[in-house]
């Protein structure tokens, strides 16, 4: 018999009246933001010293305008475009983590959740709802917050995986019949283009694949169709790897974990993403603290992460989260990925770069990072590094030859200046410029 639940269904501003000053609370990320849950709390003036803990969220952030500060203090696990202005204002703060761990923080009671705002999917005949586009720290959440207060939206898709929510567990919910915030991709770049052309190159068939969101995954994904039997295991992928299921590239029949299926913690994309995932058995959504355990990713062969990255300079460091003191993003599973490739028979950890920043001015590839940068990657666990002009490896590599292999993938404009300076802070003569 069909649940009758949407007879319970309440207000926007009344779900969030159980709100108290001084509490500590969870909002749901990516395109599972529940917006009309935020607006309403936003809407309150009543409120004090509210803590909001969050990954990156869609929409509008209106808790971190200018004014709200003594209300809400937004703590970002992951820093999207909405928080960066308000977290270099010291309106908001940033918490570097990995992503595997943030799901500890809540279930071990290190930041005890007092309310947490989901946007689910409708509940199945047997009274579950799904956390349907994002698992990832949502789920224990959803496990140990005192109060759980939910989005129960039409349009959210049925996930499969260890992501359901008893409808008995929301404290109370508002019920919606609205699209999920999409994100588009960008027209490719001729950089990006040949980026992914050398990151194609050197995913062998049977691979693994994880993948971050932006450009250059993208222009991987598009070039990896005359692959075979490929697998997907990725704290998140977007709509390109749909393209790879459809042309039989992606079938994930060789991997050692979830084979036959698609393993993730969120995804960000398009309505065709949000349909293909809907009711998907293909398709499994877990925490990100078992997707992006290096115990777990290690066990799948030929692991290939491809991650991104803002500087690297010559002994190998990777700053992937900030832009000198300014924070840009955050750790998110760079590091779970890439030393759990590393791990993994025939993995490759891959850092994939433009050569330079700032419409050409500036070289990412640097003597020493910014002030302020934070080394996401250390130089130990950096192993294959790519940029528009080729791909090197440099674990195992002493710090001049990686220091000369970094050289050798740089802008050509700023070669002579870096082979100068890695003489300098390696103690021997530079090596004569071919120009």
């Amino acid at each position: 018999m069909p649940i009758d639940w949407k007879s319970r269904a309440v207000s926007a501003a009344d779900a969030v009246a159980v709100v108290r000053s001084g509490t500590n609370v969870f909002i749901h990320g990516a395109c599972a933001t529940p917006e009309p849950l935020v607006a309403a709390l936003c809407a309150r003036r009543d409120l004090e010293a509210v803590r909001l803990y969050h990954l990156h969220t869609a929409g509008a952030a209106p808790f971190a305008e200018p004014g709200r500060e003594g209300e809400f203090r937004s703590v970002s696990l992951f820093t999207g475009s909405p928080l960066r202005r308000a977290i270099a204002a010291g309106r908001a703060d940033f918490v570097p983590i990995f992503l595997s761990d943030i799901p500890g923080l809540f279930n071990s009671g290190a930041v005890p959740l007092d309310v947490a705002l989901l946007q689910v999917s409708p509940p199945d005949v047997h009274g579950f709802c799904s956390l349907g586009t994002s698992c990832d720290a949502a789920k224990a959440a959803a496990d140990t917050a005192r109060v759980v207060i939910a989005e129960i939206n039409a349009q959210m898709p049925r996930t499969h995986g260890n992501n359901v929510v008893p409808l008995s567990r929301f404290h109370s919910f508002v019920q919606t019949d609205r699209p999920l915030a999409e994100h588009r991709a960008s027209p490719e770049t001729p950089i990006e283009a040949q980026i992914g052309e050398l990151i194609a190159n050197l995913v062998e068939d049977g691979s693994t694949l994880q993948m971050g969101i932006g450009g250059i995954p993208d222009a991987v994904l598009a070039r990896l169709g005359n692959k075979h039997d490929l697998g997907i295991h990725s704290e998140m992928f977007s709509d390109g790897v749909v393209d790879l299921v459809e042309a039989g590239a992606v079938t994930n029949r060789l991997k050692a974990v979830g084979q036959d299926r698609i393993i993730t913690s969120f995804i960000n994309g398009t309505r065709r993403l949000f349909d293909f995932v809907h009711d998907n058995p293909q398709v499994a959504f877990y925490p990100c603290d078992w997707t992006n355990d290096t115990a777990v990713i290690r066990k799948n062969p030929k692991v290939v992460a491809i991650n991104s990255a803002i500087q690297i300079d010559l002994s190998g460091q990777v700053c992937a989260d900030s832009i000198g003191h300014d924070i840009f993003s955050g750790i998110g599973g760079q590091m779970d990925f890439i030393r759990g490739a590393a791990l993994s028979r025939g993995g490759k950890p891959i850092i994939a770069l433009p050569s330079r920043a700032a419409g050409g001015k500036v070289s990412r590839i640097v003597m020493q990072l910014n002030p302020g940068a934070g080394v996401v990657t250390t130089r130990g666990h950096v192993h294959w590094v790519v940029t528009e002009y080729g791909a090197v490896n440099l674990h195992g590599k002493t710090l001049r030859e990686r220091g000369a292999a970094l050289i050798s993938i740089a802008h050509p404009d700023f070669r002579a200046e870096l082979q100068r300076d890695l003489a300098q802070i390696r103690h021997f003569p530079p090596i004569p410029s071919q120009a």
